[in-house]
């Protein structure tokens, strides 16, 4: 579960009422419309959102000429924009419905109202790749060529003047602000629009080299095919072709000198030369840097080349042209802008007809095979090559031989057998150095072997030795860009980033995939390793969406390559559906694990290893979307899978035990769940060692559980030795640690010891922004934890802006409707709350109430605990009739969740019997204070703070209805359990 914190509930109010936009300087009047709001304003007009009242109502667009501008010249060409839009009909083109003047004298017109954002707004924002923006830029060239037909010539296309809207689910690019539009066919206007000596018409980084000339006798429609050109550059680079802070620092003259005369970097050119700024622009492409470099490279570098030539001449001549080369591009034909050389011709021919020409080269390199074979001495060669096979065959020999006696410690081999192969593994590992030497080839391959089998036995340290010593070696013997030494290089970058090194890893994998792109192509099958495991670390770093993006290319080279049901494509699928449960894409993430299930139950063994690990991923899914129930019986049998595939006490059992000790634990069972914990324990111990970090890890786990039956005690040096362990074996900077720090400073806090508390969690907070940066979620994690802890100290001060950098962080990282953001938001809500802002805390339970019911759905528990609270706020304010169907929602939702004995059962409970006790209603109240009382006992402990308070409010009860008796009654035997836990504790 998020991080939520549940400490003292409160209260809030209504939801502050949102302003849609600034409605100052309104006109007072404008017949048949009533003005909303101002959208915009230009050089010469306002833009207003509108409602039409007749003769149709509908929501418009009412463009106003600003008050002091009725000059001629504006007047001009403000009608000159009204009369363009009239003449055109396209749906690519704002349409003009109306036009007039308003009582104070200022014309206006009235055009369609597009609500949408600019043409690389959405782009970026919706991540399209490459092709699907091609899509829209030719929806664009195809309005501007009907304007080019209707004879008129926009002179200001940018993408700030191409909105994109949503019709039918589908986005389509709407072109406006037509107020430098020129006619070629026609007068668009009785007034004559003269164009100004020094004054430039149109926006600098968009103008083409003849509007630069400012004579305004020389431009026809190529002008706006450059403006498009200028526009697909910005689409497909991420950049325009001149740097536009630079342009609009230049002098009036060099602005125009650099349009006329400079040439800009090729799209491709630009993407290689932007440094770290790349892998944002690529990201939002769906890509990496090097993938969209090549992408650009040829046929999209020439044709935005072509459309923004310097000479309209060798320009297209039309948007419909440029329209269609890009189609040409699209369907793998030549495209006019290219070279027409025979080998460009040739290389599309290839990407058309694929197959007849692969087996057509079959035939010719067979031929060219046997011609050169005779011609450089074939007897010669074969001798060479028999003794370099001899030579290899005896390094293979030996290698094999090595390999086949160490990977039976790997634990996907061992079958159980972990200790006898570490103390193989570990005598293997000096042998190598002390015999090897001399065959430094056959000892770096079997360095990296065993520094493989290090990593899967968690010693991460030792493999690092052995793979960073065989890549050394390696990259001495052989060229870099060789198979081996890429392997290695991916195999050191996994361990790496198991030790926490993340920017190492990265790069490493980075450089590993760049150089298998250069040499394989991009659809190789090595190259969709590196895609994944680089994937892997870019998910460890918190980067989901670039995570999701590897995943995804990785995913679609191995489903072509290898089938939908091979290994290797099923392990991508189930990290891509690992992704999609992080960012809360439940649905998603559901279909894929269903479907890696569906395909390993039909082709593997039923006590298949790898049909464990779906089982276990799929009920750890359904656990996150509170069905505990349903998860278990998939625990249960992944559980048995690998007993029967391992035996009883091998790490990779201890991995299911440790996850149904989870579940065991959000059911309520504490009892199943700590033996659970233990067992987990002692198979890692017993295997891997004591000082192993699954030990820590499971230890974590453990001592949250101690806290949750009130032994704090107990769970201190539970923590205490698994911050040891970790610190040991990763460091003491690994964000692992980060995670035992939390823990321990959880239990200071839940102690009192406040400031013993403040230390480990602000180091904690210091490690993550170390380790990933300052707005990954496991820094957001850590500093809720800190700021708890100085709201509970006494210090709100220094609490809320440590709740609010978290809240953002998360918003961020999930967008506003991510579980994680709306364990944030409660955990500002109860932040107010503690300190009084009832008003403030209000809306932000209900926004949990709001996002938790559509992501989670109408029965999780999460929705349930804030149900509970937002009832309780209300029953304190006196809402009381708001509060109890919201109390009682909660209890229904949490009895079906957890049985009627789970402690968030007691605490709805508590808060019905108080919301009872409120309106009088004392023989109601009664049962369910006496029933949360007992499961809070049972469950908790006598002795713990819950406990307590139900106990004190039910007393009161009882006082209350004139029951002194009873009340002592109860109060002692709470006091007599107390010490009969006391002495069973200190026996």
């Amino acid at each position: 579960m998020p991080d939520e914190e549940q400490y003292p509930p409160t209260v809030e109010a209504d939801e502050p009422t949102r302003k849609l936009g600034s409605k100052e300087g309104l006109p007072q009047s404008v017949p048949g419309f009533r003005l909303l709001q101002k959208l915009g304003a230009g050089g010469m007009g306002e833009v207003f959102e509108a409602e039409q009242l007749e003769p149709v109502r509908r929501k418009v667009a009412l463009k106003l000429i600003k008050r002091g501008m009725e000059s001629k010249e504006v007047l001009a060409r403000f009608d000159s924009e009204r009369q363009a839009l009239a003449l055109m009909s396209h749906p690519n083109i704002a349409q003009v419905y109306d036009a007039g003047v308003t009582e104070d004298g200022r014309p206006y017109f009235v055009m369609e109202f597009v609500h949408g954002v600019s043409v690389t707004e959405y782009c970026d924002t919706h991540r399209l790749d490459t092709s699907e923006r091609l899509g829209l830029f030719l929806q664009i060239c195809d309005g501007v060529q009907h304007a080019h037909q209707k004879g008129v010539i926009h002179r200001d296309l940018k993408p700030s003047n191409v909105l994109v809207t949503i019709r039918d689910d589908q986005p389509v690019p709407k072109i406006i602000d037509f107020g430098v539009a020129k006619a070629t066919a026609q007068r668009l206007t009785e007034r004559t629009v003269f164009t100004e000596l020094g004054a430039i018409i149109g926006t600098p980084e968009y103008m083409s080299p003849e509007q630069a000339e400012m004579t305004g006798l020389d431009v026809d429609t190529r002008s706006d095919v450059y403006s498009l050109g200028v526009m697909l550059y910005e689409l497909l680079s991420g950049a325009q072709p001149f740097d536009a802070t630079e342009l609009r620092r230049a002098g009036f003259d060099e602005i125009r000198r650099r349009i006329r005369e400079e040439d800009p970097p090729r799209p491709s050119t630009r993407v290689t030369k932007m440094g770290d700024e790349s892998g944002v622009v690529a990201k939002k492409r769906r890509t990496d840097p090097a993938f969209l470099a090549r992408a650009l490279r040829g046929d999209l570098d020439w044709i935005t080349m072509k459309a923004l030539e310097k000479d309209r001449t060798r320009r297209y001549g039309s948007p419909a042209e440029l329209a269609a080369d890009i189609g040409r591009h699209l369907r793998h034909v030549p495209v006019a802008a290219g070279p027409p050389s025979t080998i460009y011709r040739a290389q599309k021919f290839v990407r058309r007809h694929r197959l007849g020409v692969i087996a057509g080269s079959m035939v010719v390199v067979a031929l060219v095979l046997g011609i050169l074979g005779t011609t450089l001495g074939l007897l010669r060669a074969v001798r060479a090559e028999r003794a370099a096979r001899a030579q290899a065959e005896t390094a293979r020999q030996v290698s094999d031989f090595l390999e086949g006696l160490f990977e039976i410690s790997d634990p996907n081999e061992s079958k159980g057998n972990t200790i006898t192969a570490r103390e193989i593994l570990d005598e293997g590992a000096a042998r190598i150095r002390r015999e090897l030497g001399g065959q430094l080839r056959v000892q770096a391959r079997l360095m990296h072997t065993i520094g493989k089998v290090y990593n899967s036995l968690g010693l991460y340290e030792q493999s690092r030795s052995l793979l960073q010593e065989s890549l050394s070696t390696r990259a001495e013997l052989l060229d870099r860009e060789d198979p081996e030494v890429l392997e290695n290089m991916s195999s050191l970058a996994n361990v790496l980033s198991h030790l926490g090194e993340y920017e190492a890893s990265t790069d490493l994998h980075q450089r590993a995939l760049a150089i298998r792109e250069k040499t394989l192509g991009p659809d190789d099958l090595n190259v969709a390793s590196s895609l994944h495991h680089l994937a892997a670390v870019q998910l460890q770093l918190g980067d989901y969406e670039q995570a999701e993006t590897l995943y995804e290319r990785a995913l679609a080279i191995r489903e072509r390559a290898l089938g939908p049901e091979d290994p290797r494509t099923l392990d991508t699928m189930n990290s891509l559906a690992t992704v999609y449960k992080v960012r809360a894409d439940y649905d998603n993430a559901k279909a894929f694990y269903e479907r890696v299930l569906d395909v390993r139950k039909r082709t593997l063994a039923r006590d298949d290893p790898a049909l464990a690990t779906t089982l276990q991923h799929l009920a750890s899914l359904l656990g996150t979307m509170g069905d505990y129930e349903g998860a278990q019986p998939l625990y249960e049998r992944s559980l048995a899978i690998r007993e029967r595939a391992f035996g009883p006490d091998h790490p990779r059992v201890a991995d299911i035990v440790q996850d149904l000790a989870a579940n065991h634990h959000e059911l309520g069972d504490f009892a199943a769940a700590r033996s659970l914990y233990e067992r987990a324990v002692s198979i890692y111990e017993s295997s891997l060692g004591p000082d192993h970090p699954d030990v820590a890890v499971t230890l974590g786990n453990l001592g949250v559980l101690l806290m949750d039956l009130s032994e704090h005690q107990s769970a201190r040096p539970v923590f205490e030795r698994a911050l040891e362990i970790r610190e040991k074996t990763l460091g003491p900077d690994h964000p692992d640690v980060a995670v035992v720090l939390e823990n321990l400073g959880l239990l200071l806090r839940i102690l009192g010891e406040y400031e013993r508390a403040k230390p480990p969690l602000e180091r904690a907070v210091a490690i993550n922004r170390r380790a990933f940066d300052s707005e990954h979620p496991a820094t957001a994690g850590s500093l809720n934890q800190l700021a708890i802890v100085f709201d509970l100290s006494g210090q709100p001060d220094a609490a809320r802006p440590l709740f609010e950098e978290a809240l953002t962080i998360r918003e961020k990282h999930f967008g506003p409707d991510h579980p994680e953001v709306a364990s944030s938001v409660m955990n500002l809500g109860y932040f107010l709350m503690r300190n009084g802002d009832l008003e403030s805390a209000r809306p932000l339970f209900e926004r949990v109430v709001e996002t938790r019911e559509k992501v989670l759905g109408p029965e999780h528990p999460w929705l349930a605990t804030v149900l509970d609270n937002l009832g309780a706020l209300l029953t304190e304010v006196g809402e009381y009739e708001e509060a109890r169907p919201l109390l009682e929602r909660a209890l229904a939702i949490q009895e079906k969740a957890f049985g009627d004995r789970h402690r968030a059962v007691a605490a709805t409970l508590h808060n019905l019997a108080e919301l009872d006790c409120r309106t009088g209603n004392y023989k109601e109240a009664e049962p369910l204070y006496r029933r949360a009382l007992e499961i809070r006992q049972d469950q908790l402990g006598v002795d713990h703070p819950m406990a307590a308070e139900t106990l004190e409010a039910y007393a009161e009860l009882l006082r209350d209805t004139g029951r002194e008796a009873d009340a002592r009654a109860l109060e002692d035997r709470a006091a007599n359990r107390q010490a009969s836990t006391s002495d069973e504790t200190s026996g």
